[in-house]
């Protein structure tokens, strides 16, 4: 699921720093110093390096294909060895019982057991053949924001490291009240509020999603914005809520096509937060549906509206590249401004109110 073509699942990104001032030059020098080089990793974990999309065997960017007007379009390439954990398991118990009876003893001490460990690990290591994977990357220059193909949190913790060493700059996840398209002064009303503790910056996504729901239904699946009119937004198939973390996490994952939403109403009641959900969106003559992650505020499986365009028509590449980013933009500034109105009624003296209403519907 890339850039190119089919659903997209993406986090987005700022660069710290002045990145409007790296040069054409510098990034085309990093991306080939930096780019995947097909080499033996023997008992190496992984190899990084960056690829070009549309074809992941070419790595060389000999021209600057990548750069599509304001854009730059690459992919990440990891190629990693994984020891399935049944495997290593088996292969562990097989060792030390052999080496038990070649040493006549009947149990093996734990330095016995982690150089064991340790010697098998690197064997395994150089016989398992790597797995592949391409993540690609949207870089919009003038605004030093990115959106990277991924979830995954191996794979965002390599994006970081490979960008940081190619570039010398730092990718950082960006907040939705850092979004470009909301006003500047939403950061520091979100800290202040902080500071007075009002709120948790880590339940905002939480609520903005109860907040959406509430509101979709109050207004029969339109949520009116000031400047964009009535926009269609609809939950449907799939919500998950949770309370608590780690060992005392509790879950309820509602499914079906109104996303079983007196189960969901249910979970609300007891203390449970919507974490992620799938959500319709509409906008003028646009439709996009996707799941909706309200911890990172990120994009899974998301479908873009029909252009009239095949995914394979290789005509005019740059020109598809560019509507479907264009497409991508505006669900993502859709749901930024939709949090953006979230977040006037959050910070200010009437949530009380709001939130009563809120508490009332989903008692009902």
């Amino acid at each position: 699921m890339g850039l190119l073509k089919g659903n997209l699942t993406f986090s987005r990104y700022r660069i710290e720093g002045e990145a409007q001032q790296l040069t054409s030059k510098y990034i085309d020098e990093n991306l080939k110093k930096f780019a995947f080089h097909n080499r033996p990793l023997s008992s190496r974990e992984k190899i990084t390096g960056w690829t070009n999309p549309e074809n992941i065997l070419d790595s060389s960017f000999d021209r600057m294909e990548y750069a599509i007007g304001d854009y730059l379009i690459f992919s990440l390439r990891i190629d990693r060895k994984v020891i399935p954990p049944s495997l290593f398991k088996v292969k562990i118990m097989e060792r030390e019982k052999a080496y038990r009876e070649e040493k006549g003893i009947r149990k093996i001490h734990r330095d016995q057991r982690e150089e064991i460990r340790d010697a098998l690990q690197i064997e395994l290591m150089g016989k398992i053949q790597p797995v592949p994977s391409f993540h690609d990357l949207c870089w919009a220059r003038s605004s030093g924001t990115m959106l990277f193909c991924s979830l995954s949190e191996k794979a965002i913790q390599d994006f970081q490291d490979v960008f940081k060493e190619s570039f010398q700059m730092v990718p950082v996840s960006l907040h939705p009240w850092e979004s470009p398209y909301l006003d500047a002064s939403t950061a520091d009303r979100i800290f202040e509020a902080q500071r007075r503790e009002a709120f948790e910056v880590s339940t905002l996504g939480g609520e903005f999603l109860t907040w959406l729901w509430f509101k979709s239904d109050e207004g029969g699946g339109a949520v009116a914005v000031a400047g964009l009119g009535d926009l269609g937004v609809t939950f449907a198939r799939r919500l998950v809520l949770k309370s608590g973390e780690g060992n005392f996490l509790d879950s309820v994952i509602c499914q079906g096509l109104h996303a079983g939403l007196q189960e969901g109403k249910a979970a609300l009641r007891q203390g449970k937060r919507i974490r992620e959900a799938r959500i319709i969106l509409e906008r003028d003559s646009q439709k996009w549906e996707f799941t909706f992650k309200a911890d990172r505020f990120s994009f899974q499986s998301l479908q873009l509206p029909e252009t009239g365009r095949g995914d394979d028509d290789s005509n005019d590449l740059g020109g598809r590249i560019l509507e479907r980013i264009y497409l991508v933009e505006l669900a993502v500034e859709t749901m930024d401004r939709l949090f953006a109105l979230f977040l006037d009624s959050r910070l200010s003296r009437n949530w009380a109110d709001e939130f009563s209403r809120m508490a009332a519907w989903w008692n009902r």
